[in-house]
């Protein structure tokens, strides 16, 4: 077994435990709008909002990568199995397929491309760059949910730590 064929394994088996991830993620992420709009909050919620708010966006974008992942491993795995694979099933439905002699996949960024007899490729399926985008805004939103939770924290220490300079001069 290659490492292809090894790694398309590996994300298909997560592609399901990813599936139920989904409809778990949206609820919590429902309730936690739901509690944070209702009174009754805890003192430091915003500091919890952003915490959380981080977690949630990197669970989200491994959670679509998972699922992208094994809609590659899929491709890949039916393109090389059974007597009608090749070429590709999502490169037929192209106007090029005359002219198909394979099939590529990457798994970063996702992608399945469809190659061509003069060696150029073109991708199966748009949703591959839908993916890939979403998962990197949602990855950099995480990043800039983390920074922005160290500023607060150190605004915060700061003003503590001024407040409390202002006390011990009186």
């Amino acid at each position: 077994m290659d490492d292809d064929s090894l790694l398309g394994t590996l994300f298909a088996l997560l592609c399901i435990p990813a599936l139920f991830a989904v409809p778990v993620w949206l609820i919590v992420v429902a309730f936690k709008l739901v509690s944070v709009a209702l009174p009754g909050r805890r003192p430091d919620w915003r500091s919890d909002l952003l915490r959380w708010s981080a977690r949630m966006t990197g669970s989200g974008a491994v959670i679509l990568y998972v699922l992208g992942a094994g809609a590659v491993a899929l491709s890949v795995h039916e393109s090389s199995s059974g007597a009608d694979s090749t070429p590709a099933h999502e490169c037929r439905d192209d106007h090029r397929a005359d002219h198909l002699v394979g099939q590529t996949a990457s798994w970063l960024p996702l992608r399945f491309d469809c190659v061509l007899d003069d060696g150029g490729t073109y991708p199966s399926s748009p949703a591959y760059f839908w993916i890939n985008t979403l998962v990197a805004v949602l990855g950099l939103a995480s990043i800039a949910l983390v920074v922005a939770n160290g500023y607060v924290a150190e605004f915060r220490a700061r003003a503590k730590a001024d407040e409390g300079e202002r006390g011990a001069e009186r």
